[in-house]
């Protein structure tokens, strides 16, 4: 193990220790109790069987078969989660061979993001995790389970369902992945696209042909964002079937794969040959693999907020600075887009999460001494799946080398030594910023600031003409308190021509990107948020401003006494009204009330 992986888990596991020691004893102590059927009221047995077919009724109630629930986020909305539907008939089947019974404990929200982006529908979807937690939490609160499936691929959908399941840490729990659509237009061509419409050189006709034929059917967008970044940490955490993340929907090895999980979480129930509760499971060891994972494959910049809460869910306490430390341990393996030109079907060919997680064991990166729900422990994850002709199920090995060195590396001779993530700090206070996809001559950028209260803001002054010079766009009021912290995904394509163009620019927001920024660099997440009192709000329009992700600096260049009798200034009266008002964003007004800050989790329940 890197000695200085191993110390930075070492911090975690001290720092966590009260926390995560009072969690596992209530984990344990809920183990302990009889199984549900049978410490259950009868009139509480009835209610909860009593649209089983007679057969599985007896199985569950007599014969004290082993009850499974499934927890899924289907929808027909989302491309990635349309394939669910068929799920449970399969889940089923399977179970029923083995002499198990399932039932489907609950749906959960799924919306999607390519869908609201840059709409008022945006500013619900952070707290959207926080509610698939709790409608996992209502699904899994009926008791009656041995243990549970959760299917969920997407942004916010996989954290949400990952924080409701350890709050039932008790439970063993698989996660099965549904898979990526097919390659359509590639992603640098997409982009290019929308670089020609923020300048006015094509029209929205060319616009949608082109996004069509980059999003066109079934699964999971093919770029590297938070979905796909979601799939790789759970195939590091060891919760999938090993190399399930990123095999089509409609592969005949899908469904193999699927029945798989069913095999797996049956022998990891209690009384199984290797009872793994998930609260087990999810240790600090775990959390760390997930965030070296993470870095190593230049993922989603959003699990810097969306990991923070699994790993309090687990009684585990992380911050940005321990993200920060593992990136200069961790060698940068895969480069995928927007942090290489590859999308997730050619990172798969390439040998994907498999060949990375192998070398990051191999180079001890990784924590190989953890549970997991397959057999074989963290070297499992480490090969690829494959189906004979009779359709027998196995894994092989994975060739020495690369088998395209643009796609992935080995840890001997990785794209970067370090896995492409800075955290910055200074009297702007605390955020992030992706370097992995940045101009390594836009790592520092020193620029009057101009600051936006919106995104919009930002894209009329672009649309006047307004913005042809070097500067640093500030974006405030974006942060979860103001009004859900929506992902800003519009500010990319303009930011990016002004770059093309020659200009030196950078954005400092509170509020996020997901890693979608790409070449132009961003501090992001920056906390605390305005609305909590952030010195975001103390910067004027003119004044100097330095981001520096060498350093890891994000400052003002204002005198010190100027800046500290400076004044937070305060959002617009139209702005705090628009953000509370409108397509549901009334019923999410406690969520913003009572979220805690970016750094830690944007969490809602504590």
């Amino acid at each position: 193990m890197k000695s200085q992986i191993a110390d930075i888990t070492a911090r975690i596991r001290e720092r966590s220790q009260p926390l995560r020691q009072a969690y596992l004893q209530r984990t344990r102590a809920l183990a302990a109790r009889p199984r549900g059927a049978d410490r259950m009221g009868c009139a509480n047995v009835a209610h909860a069987f009593a649209a089983l077919p007679g057969s599985d009724k007896f199985r569950v109630v007599a014969e004290k078969a082993p009850n499974l629930g499934i927890i899924t986020a289907y929808n027909d909305m989302l491309s990635a989660h349309q394939p669910y539907e068929g799920y449970p008939a399969v889940i089923r089947d399977e179970a029923r061979k083995l002499g198990a019974t399932v039932q489907v404990a609950g749906g959960v929200p799924a919306m999607c993001d390519g869908v609201t982006q840059g709409l008022p529908g945006m500013e619900l979807s952070l707290f959207s995790r926080d509610s698939i937690a709790m409608a996992t939490a209502v699904g899994l609160t009926h008791d009656v389970f041995d243990a549970a499936l959760l299917l969920g691929v997407c942004d916010k959908i996989v954290p949400g369902l990952l924080i409701g399941a350890l709050h039932f840490g008790h439970l063993p729990c698989v996660f099965v992945p549904a898979g990526p659509m097919s390659t359509g237009l590639s992603n640098s061509e997409k982009s290019k696209v929308r670089e020609q419409f923020a300048q006015g050189l094509v029209g929205r006709d060319k616009l949608l042909e082109a996004e069509s034929a980059a999003y066109h059917g079934a699964g999971t967008c093919t770029f590297y964002g938070t979905a796909n970044s979601n799939q790789m940490l759970l195939e590091a955490m060891g919760l999938h079937v090993p190399g399930a993340a990123f095999i089509h929907p409609h592969e005949g090895l899908r469904e193999e794969l699927t029945r798989e999980a069913v095999r797996n979480v049956l022998a990891i129930r209690r009384g199984g040959a290797r009872y793994t509760p998930i609260g087990e499971l999810v240790d600090e060891r775990c959390i760390v693999n997930a965030m070296v994972a993470l870095l190593a494959t230049g993922g989603s910049t959003n699990h810097l907020i969306h990991w923070v809460a699994v790993a309090r869910s687990a009684g585990i306490l992380i911050d940005w600075t321990d993200f920060s430390e593992l990136s200069a341990a961790t060698p940068l393996l895969a480069r995928v887009y927007p942090n290489g030109k590859a999308d997730v079907n050619q990172f798969q060919a390439a040998g994907g999460p498999g060949f990375v997680l192998r070398e990051l064991l191999d180079s001890g990166c990784l924590h190989g001494d953890v549970l997991t729900v397959a057999e074989g422990g963290m070297a499992a994850y480490g090969r690829v799946p494959q189906q004979s002709a009779d359709g027998v199920l196995s894994w092989r090995d994975l060739p020495a080398t690369p088998i395209d060195d643009q796609i992935v590396r080995t840890a001997g001779a990785p794209f970067s030594e370090s896995g492409g993530l800075k955290l910055l700090a200074g009297n702007l206070g605390r955020g992030v910023m992706k370097v992995s996809a940045v101009p390594e001559d836009r790592h520092v950028v020193e620029a009057p600031a101009i600051v936006f209260d919106s995104q919009e803001a930002l894209q009329q002054a672009f649309k006047r003409g307004e913005l042809e010079r070097d500067f640093v766009a500030v974006v405030r009021f974006q942060g979860p308190r103001a009004n859900g912290m929506p992902e800003l995904h519009k500010l990319t394509p303009p930011l990016a021509v002004l770059q093309d163009r020659g200009f030196r620019v950078a954005l400092v927001t509170d509020g996020r990107m997901s890693g979608a920024s790409g070449k132009v660099p961003a501090a992001i997440h920056v906390s605390p948020e305005v609305l909590g009192g952030g010195p975001l709000g103390k910067v004027r329009s003119g004044d100097l401003v330095r981001v520096d992700a060498v350093a890891g600096t994000l400052d003002a260049l204002v005198a010190a006494d100027e800046w500290a009798a400076r004044a937070i200034e305060t959002r617009p009266a139209d702005l705090a009204d628009d953000a509370a008002h409108g397509l549901g964003r009334e019923l999410f007004g406690g969520m913003r009330r009572n979220v805690l800050s970016a750094e830690e989790g944007a969490v809602t329940w504590l």
